[in-house]
């Protein structure tokens, strides 16, 4: 498997595309004669054919790592964010040049039949992309792997602004019939709870001490590695009951006898239900363990099919655990492994810990799951039986270690006893396995001192750190194929497999022709995004303008308002001065807040009022213009970071884990305005720090800064900030309701300034200047540009995969170097 063409990288030869099996598709499942087939029959039809070249491969994968008896890597993630499938399985199969033949002979719009597919509602945000570019690495390098995820029927949300405000709408992604999943009924597994739910006049009641049973069903969508050689699979479960009660049916109740099925396919409805209820947060409890039941029952099958030796199990099985979300694995699979397969206590936990491997993604507290106790007894109380025999037993230890210390104790139980007792699934999850990763050196250092300071210290050789990375075919060879064609002609192609390549770029920055090259290939990117926006939402945009972008989730500690506050300043400089010298510029947003985060959507709003108000006055809007651009996912990234010329990485030090948008828009030649914060350190390190622009307060400065921190002092001593709170605080930006964004302005004078906008925005806005100083040098920058594009090697998500691969999960792959 997996041969490599020495001519090139990936398989052999491209893959032709199937006529006789698209026209087959369009006949035979929609029955329409190919002048009669709507544009949405065409997809359906090319992508059933080419999932039809795909299969043989698919099973033969299988077959190998059978045949082999390969270990394999299981990846359970609460999001996979896998983006649209026929443009990336076009480009992984090296079929482009057959599928423009193919649209030129049957006369189609490549355009108007790949904008059929819709985005899977699969992720949210960073957790789920990273999952879904560690599998097609995986596959890419022929790792035998498989992910396991949730089908959520209607994903987080569709985002629609209205008024400029955020407004949720049903994503029904699943609509119509999906190509690429394969249904496996006869595969299903059940998930047992030990309580059930009814229906009482409309509203869902739980009834106490009566178990229930889930059915999961598993849907099988596959992860085309690039050279189409080997062929991954994503499982994702969704949720059932036992089928129809026929008795009640016959007795005329059938509303009745559906009670079951609908309360059932709740568990995987949405991602991400809206916490603010505890309805919302016992959905979600369901969920993570839906996911883990029936991915460890998989697993567990998958393995006994060839091994007769429970003790084989960590030789043949490595899981990874993506955040606090699956580590209800621990509990899991010791039940499966006393209570069904019999073996003593000691025999499962060492079995268990040796086969899970735990990737934490967050330093922020409350993303740190903690479940109430109550919670497991209703729902799972043989897990919860475990979980305190797993407590225990690790408290006798560290009372062993530490002997009189009870404090120390406390700290690091698995069972936190406050007013409400719970279960810390961190701690449960650092525990239960024998490797803990963070997710950049940064996180893994302030994780190990600041978060779990005291796990880190009783196990000090389970903390390590394996920096995230992106998938160089997804977001630069599929989204910006201009620049991959200049950078192909350049070092030739086999960077594609191989990023690490990318540095014999960088002398190249010196080189006119090639900087003309680059520039031209980012123009043209602007151009496909601003006629993109245009066709989709109506919005217009200059092309000769900086495009200065911020693409991620809507949070505080992400600082979407701490660049409006800049806006708001640059705005404020332009009124008073409209001959002000400064290069036109264009700020985008792009993200999603969560549907029960007020603050967030609050920000959105108002960044969208901002906007409105800049394009509503003759002097600024020429010079400035704020465009929020709607329904963030991986199709739009696709668009919008190839165009953009700085990447906005500006999140409080010490507060994001990673981010991976920093190393898309770096591999594209976007500037990054960055923190010291996250992978954005290691770039820095990377390209040097004269190549971003890098302000404000590190990591140890802001633990120093924030005991003392008044935000007063910078409204009472910086004129430009003390204006512009005062400017939103007037009502400026929303006229018809003078107090609309008074809390915006409280939350940074009042409320404390938590995460320190205040404290950075001098700073932010001097690096701002200097970018766009640079910026009218147009050699200059575009030199830069190439300069962080050919430090973009190590971001690979290729090469994160390798390091799991090698350092946690004894697993190797047939394109593994």
């Amino acid at each position: 498997m997996n041969e490599r063409n020495q001519s090139g990288p990936g398989s052999s030869e491209a893959t032709p595309f199937p006529d006789a099996l698209y026209d087959g598709h369009l006949t035979l499942d929609h029955v329409v004669s190919p002048g009669g087939a709507s544009s949405r029959d065409r997809y359906e039809a090319v992508a059933r054919a080419l999932r039809d070249v795909v299969a043989p491969r698919w099973l033969s994968t299988e077959r190998a790592y059978q045949e082999r008896g390969a270990k394999q890597a299981y990846y359970l993630s609460m999001e996979f964010l896998i983006g649209r499938a026929l443009a990336n399985n076009i480009t992984n199969l090296r079929a482009e040049p057959g599928w423009a033949a193919f649209c030129r002979r049957h006369g189609l719009d490549p355009l108007e039949i790949l904008d059929q597919e819709p985005d899977p509602g699969l992720g949210n945000g960073g957790l789920g992309r990273l999952a879904a570019c560690m599998l097609d690495s995986m596959a890419t390098l022929g790792i035998p792997g498989t992910g396991y995820g949730l089908r959520y029927r209607e994903g987080v949300f569709r985002q629609v602004i209205k008024d400029g405000e955020q407004v949720e709408r049903p994503d029904h992604w699943l609509a119509r019939p999906d190509p690429w999943e394969v249904a496996r009924p006869a595969e299903s597994v059940e998930v047992h709870l030990g309580c059930s739910f009814e229906m009482d006049k409309g509203v869902l009641r739980l009834i106490h001490g009566r178990p229930s049973i889930l059915k999961g069903m598993p849907y099988d969508r596959p992860i085309v590695g690039f050279g189409g050689s080997t062929i991954n699979t994503l499982r994702l479960w969704a949720a059932t009951s036992e089928a129809l009660d026929f008795v009640r049916i016959s007795r005329g109740d059938f509303v009745g006898a559906q009670v079951d099925p609908i309360t059932a396919e709740t568990v995987t409805l949405v991602l991400y239900p809206d916490d603010r209820s505890v309805r919302g947060r016992a959905l979600r409890f369901l969920q993570e363990y839906f996911l883990v039941a029936c991915s460890l029952a998989d697993i567990v099958r998958r393995f006994r099919r060839t091994q007769g030796d429970w003790l084989a199990l960590p030789d043949k099985v490595a899981i990874q655990l993506n955040d606090t979300h699956a580590t209800f694995a621990v509990p899991e699979l010791m039940r499966i492994l006393v209570d069904e397969a019999g073996l003593d206590w000691e025999a499962a936990w060492d079995l268990t810990r040796r086969s899970l491997a735990f990737t934490n993604h967050t330093l922020l507290t409350e993303a740190l799951e903690r479940w109430p106790v109550r919670w497991f007894e209703l729902f799972l109380p043989r897990q919860l039986e475990i979980i305190y025999e797993i407590n225990q037993r690790f408290l006798d230890e560290v009372r062993r270690h530490s002997p009189g210390d009870e404090a120390l104790v406390d700290r690091v139980s698995i069972i936190e006893e406050k007013s409400e007792r719970q279960v810390r699934m961190a701690h449960l999850g650092i525990v239960g396995s024998h490797s803990v990763n963070g997710v950049a050196e940064v996180h893994t250092g302030l994780l190990k001192s600041r978060v779990m300071p005291d796990l880190a210290a009783l196990f000090p050789e389970r903390f390590q750190s394996i920096t995230n990375g992106v998938s160089q075919r997804r977001f630069l060879l599929l989204a910006n194929p201009g620049l991959a064609a200049v950078i192909t002609r350049a070092i030739g192609d086999q960077w594609i497999v191989n990023l690490q390549g990318f540095g014999s770029l960088a002398p190249l920055a010196g080189d006119s022709s090639f900087r003309a090259d680059v520039a031209r290939a980012k123009q043209q990117a602007k151009l496909r995004f601003i006629d993109w926006l245009r066709r989709t939402t109506g919005q217009q945009i200059d092309p000769d303008t900086i495009l200065d972008t911020q693409a991620k989730r809507f949070h505080e500690y992400k600082r979407q308002l701490l660049n409006a506050l800049r806006i708001v300043i640059l705005y404020q400089r332009l009124r008073e001065n409209p001959e002000l010298q400064l290069p036109r510029r264009t700020c985008l947003f792009a993200g999603k807040a969560a549907s029960g985060y007020q603050v967030a959507k609050l920000i959105i709003q108002f960044i969208n009022r901002l906007g409105a108000t800049i394009a509503r006055e003759p002097s600024v809007r020429d010079r400035l213009a704020v465009v929020f651009v709607p329904d963030y996912g991986v199709s739009v990234a696709e668009h919008l970071i190839p165009a953009s010329d700085i990447s906005e990485q500006i999140s409080t030090a010490g507060f994001e884990a990673s981010g991976t948008s920093n190393m898309k828009f770096m591999m594209n030649g976007a500037l990054t305005v960055g923190t010291r914060d996250g992978a954005t350190i290691e770039m820095a390190r990377v390209v040097g720090e004269e190549n971003l622009f890098l302000f404000g307060l590190t990591a140890p400065q802001v633990d120093e800064t924030r005991p003392a921190y008044d935000p007063r002092w910078h409204y009472e001593n910086e004129p430009e900030t003390r204006a512009a709170l005062d400017l939103i605080g007037s009502g400026h930006f929303s006229p018809e309701d003078p107090g609309l964004f008074g809390p915006l302005v409280d939350l940074l004078l009042r409320d404390g300034d938590y995460y320190l906008h205040l404290a950075d925005l001098r700073s932010y806005c001097e690096v701002q200047e200097e970018a766009g100083r640079l910026y009218a040098d147009q050699a200059a920058w575009t030199r830069r540009a190439i300069l962080n594009i050919a430090g973009a090697g190590p971001f690979s998500s290729d090469r994160a995969v390798m390091e799991y691969a090698r350092r946690i999960w004894g697993v190797t792959g047939s394109g593994m170097a």
